[in-house]
């Protein structure tokens, strides 16, 4: 869980993390990646101290989300990893709709707030919509992705894997992180599945609007134009291997 400054959140997530996780059968752990400087870290070792799964990763300043995210699986264990927003605006409940296709093959699975069955209950703001399909027009245009819908959605889920060897080619330390995962997914090889998800916006952007953005775009023109992809097959997306799977079926 990457966060920066989420005093006000944090807590309310971590606790409805545990609350949920402490009834699976399965062994989880959570890592919170945090940047900034207000009392996240604090709250955080608060809750650490009752809660052994929770692992700390605490820093000072801004560094970024991809930079948290990195430092997190780093630091995984297990055999599913994973990656959500520290506001909630998914929550955890979801991956239950995750793993069933982990285990059935796919190597990277995406939750999506564009397709038919995701559920938004509260939807971002008017002007923040038309800028969101602003930056996938000009995305799609300098990295392709031609098949993922929302390739920024927070709740994205790794084999293990997959995790390790996309991680270690990452470079991206801020919000365009999840583009340059998918771009080096598909350039190795692995299979990644897009699935509807529940999302609550809250409002709450810590984008800065120039300076923020301006970064975003240098970053899209790093991973097309400098970041060293592996020369391998493309991965098929979700639609495809859904065609091969109907042929071989046929």
């Amino acid at each position: 869980m990457p966060a920066y400054n989420e005093a006000g959140a944090i807590r309310g997530a971590l606790s409805a993390m545990r609350a949920f996780l402490d009834a699976q059968r399965y062994h989880y752990e959570v890592i919170l990646a945090s940047d900034g400087n207000d009392e996240t870290p604090t709250i955080a070792y608060e809750l650490a101290r009752q809660w052994p799964n929770l692992i700390l990763s605490l820093h000072a300043g801004r560094h970024g989300k991809g930079h948290g995210v990195r430092r997190g699986v780093a630091l995984a264990t297990g055999e599913v990893i994973g990656f959500v927003d520290a506001d909630y605006k998914t929550p955890i409940e979801e991956v239950t709709t995750i793993l069933p296709w982990l285990s059935d093959g796919f190597d990277l699975v995406i939750g999506s707030r564009a397709l038919a069955e995701s559920h938004i209950e509260r939807r971002q703001p008017w002007y923040r919509r038309i800028g969101s399909r602003g930056f996938a027009v000009l995305m799609h245009g300098i990295v392709g992705l031609p098949d993922v819908r929302d390739t920024q959605c927070g709740f994205k889920f790794f084999t293990r894997r997959a995790a390790r060897d996309i991680f270690a080619r990452t470079r991206i330390d801020g919000y365009m992180c999840d583009i340059e995962i998918l771009c080096l997914a598909s350039h190795l090889g692995y299979r990644v599945k897009e699935v509807g998800i529940r999302w609550s916006d809250d409002g709450d952007s810590r984008l800065e609007l120039v300076r923020g953005n301006l970064r975003n775009v240098m970053d899209l023109l790093r991973i097309r134009f400098g970041t060293d992809l592996p020369k391998t097959r493309p991965a098929m997306t979700s639609r495809q291997a859904s065609r091969v799977q109907s042929q071989t079926d046929v």
